[in-house]
């Protein structure tokens, strides 16, 4: 029987605005409770996904970090202590997206990317693990959103998909490792929103649909409702989704 998330915590970083802000809130309808998490978001968008989540009746609280450092990871661990004192859910969708070839990226733009996407949830992780483990009973589910990268090169985002190549190894160790009390999955979204900071018009979205074997495009809701199949069913973990109109298939 799915695991009835009712009452149970959260943690979704990166989740005030866009892929991050949908699975807070598919979660939050399903009765958990929302660390929200942000860097760079505006003031608005973190009120607006506060204000959404709350209104589903549950509890949720924010915190500003930068998760790719140690100190930013033990800022967002004090919120969720201080906030809720124990942790059920973590889900790493906090990223960086930084288009270079890899002759292309420097070395500051290497290490920017590999820290947020990759060392981040890895600090994440390992302190969720600690939390999770005190709970009663003991455990819990991580939640790891790569990318396309972990299906082969992607000669135009190099270091990007490095990093969530990575991140998919990551998932396989700490499932691994965590088991059997903390399942760790991953979930690897396609064309689910307009890349952001491109001004792309509705039609160069739509041909970005024609050529996935569905021949349409996806909704961040998709990944979240995907994300949420992932923390409610008990017997999965070092699992994989794509969520991408079969994207993957066409490489």
């Amino acid at each position: 029987m799915p695991i009835d998330l009712k009452d149970q915590v959260a943690l979704v970083t990166g989740s005030a605005h866009r892929v991050g802000r949908a699975i807070a809130l598919e979660l939050a309808r399903r009765g958990a409770h929302i660390l929200v998490h942000y860097h760079s978001s505006s003031a608005d968008a973190v009120r607006s996904t506060m204000h959404d989540i709350k209104s589903m009746g549950v509890d949720a609280f924010s915190v500003q970090a930068d998760v790719g450092t140690p100190e930013g990871v033990e800022a967002v661990f004090t919120a969720v202590r201080e906030a809720f004192g124990r942790l059920n859910i973590l889900v790493n969708s906090a990223s960086t997206f930084q288009k270079r070839e890899l002759l292309d990226v420097t070395y500051e733009e290497w290490q920017q990317t590999l820290a947020v996407n990759l060392t981040g949830p890895f600090l994440l992780t390992q302190a969720s693990a600690e939390l999770m483990r005190q709970n009663s009973p003991a455990g819990g589910c991580i939640v790891n959103i790569c990318d396309r990268g972990v299906d082969g090169p992607w000669k135009e985002y190099a270091h990007h998909g490095v990093s969530k190549a990575a991140l998919w190894a990551l998932t396989e160790v700490s499932a691994v490792s965590l088991g059997p009390d903390i399942r760790v999955n991953a979930v690897v979204p396609g064309p689910v929103m307009k890349p952001a900071g491109r001004n792309m018009s509705d039609e160069a979205w739509e041909a970005v649909g024609d050529t996935l074997p569905l021949k349409r495009t996806g909704s961040a809701e998709d990944v979240a409702r995907a994300v949420a199949y992932l923390v409610t069913e008990d017997f999965l973990t070092g699992t994989l989704i794509h969520v991408n109109g079969g994207e993957h298939l066409t490489k």
